[in-house]
């Protein structure tokens, strides 16, 4: 791609900022000074530096957040604080996007991206991609309500859930449990509590495919998955 494009899309201002920078002798190619802005540059190979910093080229950029509550899972909303507002500045040149939604009283676990295939690869119902979610619920949960989300429950619309595994960590007044989905419906880990007579206080996602929450992440922090946690959130079919 043309050398001004590539600086473009590294964050260094736009087409018009970056040929004064170009013109200003900061940027060097292959330690070529003075490049033009159509240079052709190949981003596998090519060293291209500005003021003695390489540039390092990202086609997709694929970030993990600890979502809070109060904020939502959208790029922009005319009332709420939203997930893209949560973003460092040195991501905010891509078009980044959270892959699916939490909702805004729910945290943990949420992917942001300006990865389309992988978001829908994740996101279709054809992949059946498992995701774990940590809940505190008022009332006792029980072997009975395990074997009903194993066996599948009905919701309030009349939709049969598919089978999930209910894994009770303490069974009290308000009982702790994590729960493994393959699907994504509206509210669907709250509905599927509401069904067996139980209401959710507390939600969090830890887990999407092999890929756990970082929980050294304070909530509202996101940072860049390394490669293998990449390779955890896709798998064979999803990593690139």
């Amino acid at each position: 791609m043309r050398l001004d494009k590539y600086l473009a899309d590294c964050g260094y201002g736009t087409r018009k900022e970056i040929k004064k920078l170009i013109k200003s002798g900061a940027v060097t190619v292959n330690s070529v000074e003075n490049p033009l802005p159509e240079t052709k540059i190949d981003e596998n190979c090519d060293k291209v530096f500005v003021m003695n910093t390489e540039v390092i080229y990202k086609k997709f950029v694929y970030l993990m957040l600890n979502k809070p509550q109060g904020v939502v899972s959208a790029v922009w909303d005319k009332k709420f604080k939203t997930v893209i507002d949560l973003v460092p500045d040195e991501f905010l040149h891509y078009e980044l996007f959270p892959v699916g939604r939490l909702d805004i009283d729910t945290e943990g676990l949420l992917i942001i991206t300006n990865d389309g295939a992988l978001s829908h690869n994740l996101l279709s119902p054809k992949k059946h991609i498992p995701k774990t979610y940590y809940a505190k619920v008022l009332g006792k949960v029980n072997d009975s309500d395990a074997a009903a989300f194993k066996a599948g429950v009905t919701l309030d619309d009349g939709y049969k859930t598919k089978p999930a595994e209910l894994k009770i960590l303490n069974s009290g007044e308000i009982s702790e449990i994590e729960l493994t989905i393959t699907e994504g419906k509206f509210h669907q880990v709250k509905r599927m509590f509401e069904s067996v007579g139980k209401k959710v206080e507390f939600l969090k996602r830890i887990k999407m495919n092999a890929l756990g929450l970082d929980e050294s992440l304070e909530l509202g922090e996101m940072r860049e998955l390394t490669e293998d946690e990449l390779f955890d959130l896709g798998g064979n079919e999803l990593s690139r």
